[in-house]
């Protein structure tokens, strides 16, 4: 059976519990890594020439070490081997699989290793794994990057760009252009390699990858990475940057066709080693000196120094670059005559791990200066979701980014084109801090001081509305009730129900409706040839893309949500569906499913999930339909059960007697109750409520006994039915009954949302002004007439 990639991410997340006992995940990491890195070259090149996988060096080496008290030592030198074979000494073996003070002693160890190579033996075959065209395991590592760069804190995080923002550069840059894998990119401050990466996959033949990283960790994580993701030619080099450049001919830095960069915030050490004013190449001639204590634009300037002549880049950066004085100040003016900034992106705060203070993307561009006429900014702080004790860009926020800066789109409060004059402008003078460009304040809900003395909606406030495609409605639900004034024409509580019922926004209904279909239409023939082999991530794009262009010109919809609908179904669900049809087709497989004692209780498939009940509606309505008339009468039952009990406890507890050791009423207990009471005419009551629920107690076990047996039947049925399922029936259910009927159901809960949320406008418009300032006035003193004459009739007067 293939493993969905949500289980792998699952299952490589769980192997860290074994080793979390002795070390923070900063630690722990190097462990799990390794063993990801051996497992995953054992089985992928176990019969290959591209690594030398020495006798004895496999990852079915440790298997065999399983439970054996030398456990650790001898992972130790089955890696050696391995690292030693493909120079990867120092790279793959800087972890310890044999230190007591990280993994415990005796036996703790040997269980411990144990344990966590079993895991991986029986969890993951990685020879299998992968779906042309597509990167399953090397996502897998860039999510235990995410994952190790949460947990690690704020020192030791920042090894790891966020993809969210990695995929904003690569598309930005556009690295996409390269069509040849002689293509270069260079990241002078690499960390795992997750920024360089992405860049690469932007290309449709990749590029020839570079990376500097001043941690020696670090660069052994980007290594194993770039194995994974099948970049073994990458040259990634250890030392620092600044002092140390590494990628040089002969006396100059080499310049790469893409550069891209996230090195750390404001660092203080920046000059150690070099003497900036006389740097030996020449990176801050004609910009100026950064500051001493801050070294953000000396990452900037080897950046811009080590591109082409029509090289293309990105940093991420501090806003404080944006509008810092002094000499930094000096650097900006610098570059901004040049025309080498082709844009910034101000990305939310709390973003990145190391850091929550807000950053920016600066994009950079040597070709075609002359005709530069502005640099291009985005306000994009705004778009965010709260992810744990971070934030992160949605799929949406990413698209509708690199959408507008690709396309130099200017919208309101979020993009906007500054030319160059305005920058130089003596009012601005070369400072970039985007709120000075783009407004991006919220404006205040400014109250109607008339409205509110005098009544009425002031039309202004109802022409914020967008009433562009409900002209009609508009008139339908206002008309004057003063010049300036509107009053509303239909009762507010059947607001909702009126504007959803209306013509017009049935069309818009119908509408949407037509786009959907449309879309499905269009998308049918990709649906359906999914196969072996197909390329899920190719699969996702261009079915997304094409959602967008077909919402792109509704009123009341944003585009770019119901590009969101899709992609969240996509990570939840149908990314699983279609990674593992693209590796084993259209199969439904069962597999037993067990408890926590690993005991089996049932059964299931991958690809239909019992849970989502779709051949149960398809198939087996009829007995669906009797069990929900029975549960139905079941709760029915209950709650009357719990009326007696509620009646009866108000009543001095008449079933205190019916109760059993646990405070429960029993059926023995309560037999016994009433058998002793039958007789007794002063007990009539009691014995009469008893009986009743004696009676309701047996038809709760009828009721129970019967749902019980059609629930197993039904399994019983539903079992025999994915047996004898076609490949063809499959295939339906999968697409039109699963897939597509989920997207659907998920763009119409947003349409009624939408709708939901503009009655509810209205509905608030109209009772923010339904009380005039007299008619509270009045209200008041009547009030207070009525207080006054109670406080009379009690006898104070004032």
């Amino acid at each position: 059976m293939a493993i969905k990639k949500s289980q792998l991410y699952e299952k490589l997340w769980k192997s860290c519990d074994d080793l979390r006992g002795g070390m923070d995940s900063s630690q722990y990491k190097d462990y799990i890594l390794v063993l990801l890195f051996v497992k995953y070259a054992s089985d992928k090149y176990a019969n290959s020439r591209i690594v030398d996988i020495p006798k004895g060096a496999r990852f079915e080496d440790m298997v065999k070490l399983v439970g054996k008290p030398n456990i650790g030592e001898e992972i130790n030198k089955i890696i050696g081997k391995f690292a030693e074979a493909n120079n990867l000494k120092g790279i793959i073996d800087n972890a310890d699989f044999n230190d007591e003070d990280k993994l415990g002693q005796g036996k703790s160890m040997t269980d411990r290793l144990s344990s966590l190579v079993s895991i991986f033996e029986s969890s993951f075959d990685f020879s299998k794994n992968r779906a042309e065209g597509d990167d399953l395991l090397g996502d897998a590592y860039e999510y235990l990057m995410r994952k190790f760069a949460t947990e690690s804190g704020k020192s030791k995080g920042q090894f790891y760009t966020p993809s969210e923002v990695s995929q904003i550069i690569a598309k930005v840059i556009e690295a996409n252009t390269s069509t040849s894998r002689d293509t270069t990119v260079y990241d002078p401050t690499c960390g795992s390699g997750s920024l360089l990466l992405k860049v690469a996959d932007e290309s449709p033949n990749g590029l020839t990858i570079y990376g500097q990283e001043i941690d020696g960790v670090t660069r052994s994580m980007a290594i194993m990475n770039m194995w994974i993701h099948e970049n073994q030619d990458a040259s990634i080099v250890k030392e620092d940057t600044i002092s140390k450049p590494q990628f040089k001919e002969q006396e100059r830095l080499k310049e790469f066709d893409f550069a891209v960069a996230n090195p750390p915030f404001s660092t203080k050490s920046w000059s150690m080693g070099i003497v900036p004013d006389n740097d030996e190449f020449g990176r801050f001639d004609g910009h100026g000196i950064p500051p001493k204590k801050n070294g953000d634009y000396a990452f900037l300037l080897h950046l811009i120094k080590s591109m082409k002549k029509t090289g293309k880049g990105a940093i991420v950066l501090p806003h404080g670059v944006l509008f810092r004085g002094n000499a930094e100040s000096e650097i900006r003016k610098n570059l901004v005559e040049r025309r080498w900034i082709k844009g910034i992106i101000g990305l939310p705060p709390n973003l990145f791990y190391g850091t929550g203070i807000p950053a920016c993307i600066i994009v950079l561009d040597k070709k075609d200066t002359e005709n530069r006429k502005g640099i291009f900014m985005i306000d994009a702080s705004k778009g965010f979701v709260k992810d744990g004790n971070k934030n992160r860009l949605q799929a949406k926020d990413i698209h509708k980014i690199v959408d507008v800066f690709t396309n130099q789109i200017e919208i309101s409060k979020f993009s906007r084109l500054v030319s160059i004059s305005e920058i130089k402008n003596e009012k601005n003078n070369y400072n970039l801090n985007i709120p000075r460009y783009i407004d991006s304040y919220e404006e205040e809900d400014i109250q109607d001081i008339d409205g509110h003395l005098n009544g009425g909606i002031p039309i202004s406030d109802v022409d914020s509305f967008n009433w562009k495609e409900f002209s009609n409605l508009k008139e339908t639900l206002f008309s004057t009730q003063r010049e300036g004034y509107l009053k509303l024409n239909v009762e507010k509580s059947a607001l909702n129900s009126f504007i959803v019922g209306h013509c017009e926004f049935k069309k818009h209904s119908k509408k949407v409706e037509k786009a959907f279909e449309s879309w499905k239409s269009q998308n049918l023939p990709i649906f359906e040839g999914i196969t072996k082999g197909s390329q899920p991530k190719e699969i996702i794009r261009i079915i997304s893309d094409d959602l967008i262009e077909k919402f792109s010109k509704f009123v009341l919809f944003d585009k770019y949500d119901i590009y969101q609908k899709i992609m969240t179904y996509w990570e939840e669900t149908m990314q699983d569906d279609v990674y593992l049809i693209s590796q084993e087709g259209f199969d439904v497989s069962l597999f037993p499913t067990k408890n926590k004692n690993g005991k089996i209780i049932s059964w299931d498939s991958d690809l239909i999930p019992k849970e989502t009940e779709i051949l149960v509606r398809k198939y087996f309505a009829k007995q669906q339909e009797e069990l929900e008339k029975l549960s139905l009468q079941l709760e029915e039952t209950e709650q009357s059960m719990q009326d007696l009990e509620d009646e009866g406890e108000a009543d001095d507890d008449m079933f205190s007697e019916a109760r059993g050791k646990a405070g429960k009423i029993t059926k023995g207990e309560l037999t016994k109750r009433i058998k002793i009471i039958q007789d007794d005419s002063e007990l009539k009551e009691e014995y009469d409520v008893l009986k009743e629920y004696q009676k309701l107690m047996d038809k709760k076990d009828d009721l129970t006994s019967q749902i019980k047996n059609l629930e197993k039947n039904l399994d019983k049925d539903l079992h025999s039915k994915y047996k004898t399922l076609k490949e063809s029936e499959i295939r339906e259910i999968v697409i039109y009954d699963k897939w597509l009927e989920a997207i659907h159901k998920s763009i119409n809960e947003e349409s009624q949302r939408l709708s939901n949320d503009f009655a509810g406008k209205i509905k608030n418009l109209a009772e923010r002004y339904a009380s005039t300032l007299p008619d509270m006035t009045r209200d008041v003193q009547e009030l207070t007439v009525k207080v006054d004459q109670h406080l009379e009739r009690m006898g104070f007067k004032w």
